[in-house]
């Protein structure tokens, strides 16, 4: 009698990936490449768990209205509580500083290397697993901060082997922004134009910055409710890749849903999904040379 039992499917998690041998390579690549980076320029790892209470991302500030209402994976665990897969890494960030606000050295240059999940419509550049490098510098108020961490993203860049035309540095100043939140929203989606004159935060840091391909850009917004300042986005400029690569920008305030002192910080993240996609389209290496 033939066997009737429904065969399990070898596919993966719609939305996300395995890694055979081959794959492993050129993710190995990619991390090894942040941390060399990151590393040289004095910056720390550490790491949490991907497990936080949803509540990190419901309060004030914490995450996105997209995120908290449409791509969170949350569950409820045996204990009764509301458990969340990070959709991000900055809160989770901004709860570890704030455990041990006084008796940690300021300023801080952390990095991590940590799988993000958020319920995405699986597409180019989009999973629902990803893998993200998150770099910050928090205790620097003044607009070196920008300068670091915006030269820090540009020189991974070019440690992967990008030339200063295949990409380019928009910044903008959220200060300087309207104070609608649906406004906002629609220019991160680019549903509409945003007119913001350049800010005084902007212009200093491109003077300092002196990167022959870093430009104003008023439309550049990010979709986090928590940045206070500048915020700035990596674009691909090649014709069959044009989009978003990663971004950040400042954020001074998220420290006190924890009830301490708040810490000025910059930062970014940058996705392996969105680089990788950069690196196979401008045809540069996948892996460490032989």
């Amino acid at each position: 009698m033939a066997n009737t039992a429904k065969k399990l499917s070898t596919e993966p998690y719609k939305g996300v990936r395995d890694f055979y041998p081959e794959d492993m390579a050129v993710q190995n690549y990619i991390f090894s490449t942040w941390k060399k980076v990151c590393e040289g320029f004095g910056y720390q790892e550490y790491a949490t768990s991907l497990l936080e209470p949803a509540e990190l991302y419901q309060s004030k500030g914490g995450g996105s209205d997209e995120i908290v209402n449409e791509q969170m994976f949350t569950f409820t665990d045996r204990g009764d509580r509301e458990v969340a897969l990070r959709p991000e890494m900055t809160p989770s960030l901004a709860r570890i500083v704030a455990a041990r606000r006084k008796s940690l050295k300021f300023p801080l240059r952390w990095y991590t290397i940590a799988n993000c999940f958020r319920y995405e419509r699986p597409q180019r550049g989009r999973k629902r697993e990803h893998w993200q490098l998150n770099a910050d510098v928090m205790g620097v108020a003044g607009v070196e901060a920008e300068v670091e961490i915006i030269s820090l993203a540009y020189k991974i860049m070019k440690a992967f082997g990008a030339k200063d035309d295949d990409f380019v540095v928009k910044l903008n100043d959220r200060k300087a922004m309207p104070s609608d939140r649906e406004l906002l929203r629609k220019a991160d989606k680019g549903e509409a134009r945003l007119e913001v004159a350049e800010s005084e935060t902007v212009q200093k840091t491109l003077a300092a910055l002196k990167l022959p391909n870093a430009v104003f850009d008023p439309n550049i917004v990010r979709g986090f409710d928590y940045y206070t300042g500048l915020v700035f986005e990596v674009f691909d400029t090649h014709p069959d890749n044009r989009r978003s690569l990663f971004g950040g920008g400042r954020y001074d305030n998220l420290l006190e849903m924890f009830g301490v002192d708040p810490v000025p910080t910059v930062g970014f993240g940058m996705g392996d999904v969105t680089i990788r996609d950069f690196l196979e389209t401008h045809q540069l290496p996948l892996t460490h040379p032989n």
